[in-house]
């Protein structure tokens, strides 16, 4: 899956010459947390969050009266509060890389770039419902944790009691297990009773960590 199947689009943007509280307004009224910042030419320039826009006010606020800081509040603008090195992707990403990139630098959105067009943002918003998604978060079914041996074939062979027993998976995803030599492998399945799906897999696996029937939603 790459970012460009999963980035939002269009985008909504701002502009440097915004004031600060007209962007705040802007951006609840919009229900995003990020805008990135273009030019008269449409060229990302910047980002800002609600975080940077917040966190506004003068330099010597502390010596000035309510109504004169509210007066220098009104005359900061976008540009002297968004991020001007802003870090971005393309449509081509891998989305896991997408993730990585946010994570390490500890950001909740990447602009996407098509040469120098800014085309769509990708965010943590969208990360969160592919989660959803990979996993059946919004799917009606019997949700199971399986400790396995980390070994070739060990998917097929959980798929194929699956597929035996006449069920259908939903969602999936494998992490590391408690040692190097095991993973936990998640599926959401429909179409097979608990009870039946639980008998059939003990002989299958090392532990069974957790199985329940979830409603749609969870």
């Amino acid at each position: 899956m790459l970012v460009g199947e999963r980035m939002s689009h269009p985008v909504l943007t701002i502009t440097a010459d915004v004031p600060v509280q007209d962007a705040l307004l802007r951006m609840r009224k919009d229900k995003v947390r990020r805008y990135p910042v273009v030019d008269k030419r449409g060229k990302l320039i910047g980002i800002v969050t609600d975080t940077d826009l917040m966190n506004a006010s003068p330099s010597d606020a502390t010596t000035l009266s309510v109504w004169e800081i509210n007066f220098l509040l009104s005359k900061i603008t976008v540009e002297r509060v968004m991020a001007k090195d802003v870090i971005t992707t393309t449509e081509d990403t891998p989305i896991e890389e997408a993730a990585r990139i946010m994570s390490d630098h500890h950001i909740g959105g990447l602009p996407v770039i098509r040469g120098d067009r800014l085309v769509g943002i990708i965010t943590e918003t969208d990360l969160f419902n592919m989660f959803l998604e990979l996993l059946g978060g919004r799917c009606e079914g019997v949700r199971v944790t399986v400790e396995v041996l980390d070994q070739p074939g060990k998917l097929h062979e959980l798929s194929g009691v699956i597929d035996e027993l006449g069920g259908n998976i939903r969602g999936m995803g494998a992490i590391q297990g408690d040692s190097s030599e095991t993973a936990f492998v998640t599926f959401k399945v429909i179409n097979i009773d608990l009870e039946t799906f639980k008998k059939a897999l003990e002989s299958k696996v090392e532990k069974i960590v957790d199985i329940r029937y979830e409603k749609t939603g969870g």
